[in-house]
């Protein structure tokens, strides 16, 4: 089977750190893959250029398109893919009409009319496949596709590096500094998390806002900003507790990063989240903006030990079941099967 990847994604975020994991463990099947991508990442092209997998690249440029629909020509012409699969609304302006089966993937609630010559559309939760079918996609053409995450093991990281000592509760919220991440809320929460200290991986726009806020609530010397890291592995290893605010978040790929390396997890009721984590079995949920409620949770899992094993457990077991790699192998070979028999 011969898949084409469209990915016209941001420099970082969630989506594009998944499409890079799907790619991997596509290259461990019999397949063959090409990729089309922005120029806008080298760390996701080093990556992928490392599995011997031709990519080009291509600007997805919204008011001039034509050089990238000449790429995507061109490769479907030469390529000859049983499936093109289009990551995300951007890339899907740029599906064609032709043999191949062409599949709509959603990381959000996009329009299916952003994937305009796609039969198949794929949601990353059910909730999304119920949107989708909801905006008139036929039942039959749409489907559930988990991401998942697998790290290898990680040493943790000197804490001194970001002047952290060694012997404090350790707080890792791994995000884009986006209005939609709560941020801001897990900032007013460490006020009443007095023993922990904070690190936030991310880069985005409320960068300076939010680094103001810390100094106006005097949490300089416990909240470290990281900026954009590639090595979560190491990051997840050396930290006590995940924190994962989101007001908006689809599904939430921490989540299950977090079950993974077997670390408790504290997040908010977004969509995603809402709809895999039970409240003190897999992991401690409150509702968006309450930062009574998120302090609180953070300090029962800091404090009560036989709390966080339990959690720690169920995490580990939900994702062993559902978010392994070899999980997601099975079903997404079973997907690409199944939308090219119908």
């Amino acid at each position: 089977m011969k898949i084409l990847h469209l990915m016209a994604g941001d420099n970082n975020g969630g989506a594009e750190t998944f499409f890079v994991d799907a790619v991997k463990a596509l290259a461990e099947t019999e397949h063959q893959q090409r990729v089309i991508t922005r120029d806008n990442n080298p760390y996701k092209i080093q990556q992928i250029r490392s599995l011997d997998i031709p990519l080009d690249t291509a600007s997805f440029g919204k008011l001039i398109p034509f050089s990238t629909m000449k790429k995507v020509k061109t490769a479907i012409h030469d390529f000859k893919p049983d499936i093109v699969h289009h990551w995300m609304g951007r890339a899907g302006q740029y599906s064609l009409e032709g043999d191949q089966v062409n599949i709509g993937w959603y990381g959000g609630y996009y329009k299916p009319s952003r994937f305009r010559h796609c039969k198949h559309h794929v949601g990353v939760t059910k909730d999304i496949a119920d949107h989708i079918v909801r905006q008139g996609v036929p039942a039959e053409n749409v489907h559930v596709l988990h991401i998942y995450a697998e790290f290898e093991k990680a040493a943790p990281i000197d804490r001194a590096e970001f002047d952290t000592p060694d012997d404090v509760p350790l707080l890792l919220s791994l995000s884009r500094l986006h209005v939609k991440k709560g941020l801001d809320v897990l900032l007013e929460a460490m006020v009443k998390v007095p023993d922990a200290y904070l690190w936030i991986a991310g880069s985005g726009p409320l960068e300076n806002e939010l680094k103001a806020q810390m100094k106006a609530l005097n949490l300089e010397d416990r909240v470290r900003f990281l900026g954009w890291r590639n090595d979560r592995e190491a990051l997840l290893a050396t930290a006590d507790v995940c924190v994962f605010p989101s007001r908006y978040e689809p599904f939430g790929a921490v989540v299950i990063e977090a079950w993974a390396t077997e670390k408790p997890l504290v997040t908010a009721k977004a969509a995603g989240p809402k709809a895999y984590v039970q409240n003190e079995e897999n992991g401690l949920i409150v509702e968006i903006d309450d930062v009574e409620a998120l302090a609180q949770s953070i300090n029962r899992v800091i404090q009560d030990k036989d709390l966080c094993a339990h959690i720690v457990k169920n995490g580990k077991k939900a994702y062993d079941e559902n978010f392994t790699r070899e999980v997601f192998k099975k079903n997404v070979t079973d997907l690409y099967s199944s939308v090219l028999k119908s």
